[in-house]
């Protein structure tokens, strides 16, 4: 799977996909992360992407020029799934969201800063607008990590344990379970006993009904 990033803040994005999964993920070869520096795509001496608001008003806005030259040379490249737009108007990522993203091939996603991105990049370009809460940030570069982060370690083969991912929290709707490791005893602290014996299926069954008791004592809006 193959994600490209454009930014203008491209060496915010380069510790996020340097280190653990998401590194190993890049040199097994099954994800390709590309982070592109809008700057480059400005044709102005200044490099500037950015200009002031039609009708007045506060802030700077990302002008249409840039992102447009950018997309355009990489959908000449190859054919893309989707281009989404980092923004805290769009639809909240889940889980849900997060399956439905690890099974596509080529993605864009653009980062916005200052006060926005001109509304006519979103409606020419883009065609999927994804928040991660209901708060803003300075840019949409953290969001964008967030996301590759969470859709990257679904791809088959990006986990040493392809089952890891199935039991995470909010998959089946349900928050994870309780888990434990060694010592079994800590300072008067024990593991359930049921996690030592060895029966697998009724340490499933455990873990179900854990996981339905968290959910409803934490988060009940998800069993709705």
């Amino acid at each position: 799977m193959r994600f490209d990033i454009i930014t203008v803040l491209p060496d915010l994005l380069q510790s996020p996909f340097a280190h653990s999964i998401l590194q190993r993920a890049q040199k097994k070869g099954i994800a390709e992360i590309h982070v592109h520096n809008l700057r480059e795509y400005a044709t102005n001496k200044q490099k500037s992407v950015d200009d002031y608001p039609f009708g007045g008003g506060s802030g700077m806005v990302m002008a249409i020029p840039p992102f447009a030259a950018c997309i355009e040379k990489l959908k000449a490249e190859r054919e893309y799934d989707e281009v989404i737009f980092m923004s805290p108007d769009g639809k909240t990522f889940n889980q849900e969201i997060a399956n439905e993203l690890s099974g596509l091939n080529n993605v864009i996603i653009l980062c916005g800063h200052y006060k926005g991105i001109d509304q006519r990049i979103r409606d020419i370009y883009v065609t999927r607008e994804i928040s991660i809460g209901d708060y803003v940030l300075s840019g949409g570069e953290l969001p964008a990590a967030v996301l590759v982060d969470a859709v990257i370690r679904l791809i088959p083969g990006v986990l040493n344990d392809e089952t890891s991912a199935l039991s995470d929290s909010f998959q089946g709707d349900l928050l994870d379970a309780p888990i434990y490791t060694r010592p079994a005893d800590w300072q008067g602290h024990k593991v359930p006993e049921i996690l030592l014996s060895g029966h697998e299926a009724k340490i499933n069954e455990w873990r179900h009904e854990q996981a339905l008791k968290r959910t409803q004592e934490r988060r009940p809006d998800l069993l709705k």
